[in-house]
């Protein structure tokens, strides 16, 4: 596939790990990125945490050399606080600093920031200056298509991005008021990949090999990122890349998925510790159910894990079951 990067940073693939609230911690990014994924995101971190020395805040952002290339997503609506927080996330030493314009969770884009900034376009502008001014890394921005479709104003928005520094923007086919319901408007990322000179990174809907290979051929964007379909599929990010090289595309078998799934939940309870790990991995590892017989009962008994052995003792019912 040849060498790729944006900016500085030098990309293992073409295939980028979104990030996604709540799920992309660092557990999960190291996971992605040992199977193929080219970058990896962290959480969102709120500037305005940031400003009050939030200590959750702090730990969304710690990286580890395991993740590389791995940026710090930071969100808000104030130019001087976005500033001051990634200089804050500079101390961890991302690859690159990321600029949340697309969440369209009502406590993100009710406050002003996330998607709700598309509709000011000016403060987006403001907001990437101050952001550029402030880092030593690249900085990337992450929009949708727009806040509805009577005001799709990707194209716009972009390029604004791009005359105030950013280095790379990804576009999410979908409007806010769409937040994660079909149609994806692949054709309006194209427009933004026409639009801008700086890398155009395709996002939404992305969940196979074969997807991805049409996604890039109607957008003509060469990078693209995988989110949700990636929830206990860590093996897209390989089978993305072999058929982007014109490989085969294999399917881990029921032993390995398991085994990953536990490796998957003991990093996060090295990371977290037992008690807040399990309960976080409870709505994870029910992505590695999927397709398997009896899938609704075991995402049922996924939610009363409370060890560490216990999922080890998951795997190996499942296992014994299927022989």
């Amino acid at each position: 596939m040849g060498a790729l990067s944006i900016g500085s940073i030098k990309l293992r693939s073409p295939v980028l790990l979104a990030p996604m609230a709540g799920l992309t911690d660092r557990a999960y990014r190291e996971l992605c990125m040992s199977h193929g994924a080219g970058w990896c995101v962290s959480e969102m971190v709120s500037s305005k945490a940031l400003s009050f020395n939030s200590k959750k805040s702090e730990e969304l952002m710690d990286i580890s050399d395991d993740e590389r290339p791995c940026g710090i997503q930071i969100f808000g609506d104030e130019p001087r606080c976005m500033a001051d927080a990634a200089r804050r996330a500079l101390e961890n030493r991302p690859d690159f600093i990321d600029i949340n314009m697309g969440c369209p969770a009502p406590k993100i884009s009710g406050n002003g920031s996330g998607s709700a900034l598309m509709r000011d376009p000016s403060l987006c502008a403001e907001l990437v200056s101050a952001v550029v001014e402030a880092s030593t890394v690249p900085v990337t921005v992450k929009i949708r298509k727009g806040w509805d479709e009577e005001n799709a104003n990707a194209v716009e928005v972009a390029k604004l991005c791009e005359a105030a520094g950013a280095s790379a923007i990804t576009v999410h086919g979908r409007t806010r008021q769409q937040f994660y319901k079909p149609p994806v408007d692949y054709d309006m990322i194209a427009r933004v990949r026409q639009a801008v000179n700086i890398p155009v990174i395709a996002n939404g809907d992305i969940d196979s090999a074969q997807k991805a290979l049409r996604v890039r051929e109607l957008t003509g964007c060469e990078l693209i990122m995988v989110g949700r379909a990636s929830l206990g599929n860590p093996w897209i990010f390989e089978q993305i890349n072999a058929c982007l090289e014109g490989g085969q595309v294999c399917a881990p078998s029921l032993e390995e998925k398991l085994d990953t799934m536990v490796a998957h939940v003991a990093k996060m309870v090295e990371y977290k510790g037992e008690y807040i790990a399990i309960r976080q991995a409870r709505k994870l590892i029910i992505g590695y159910f999927k397709g398997l017989r009896g899938a609704a009962a075991l995402r049922n008994e996924a939610g009363r894990l409370e060890t560490l052995d216990d999922v080890v003792a998951l795997k190996e019912r499942i296992l014994n079951s299927s022989g």
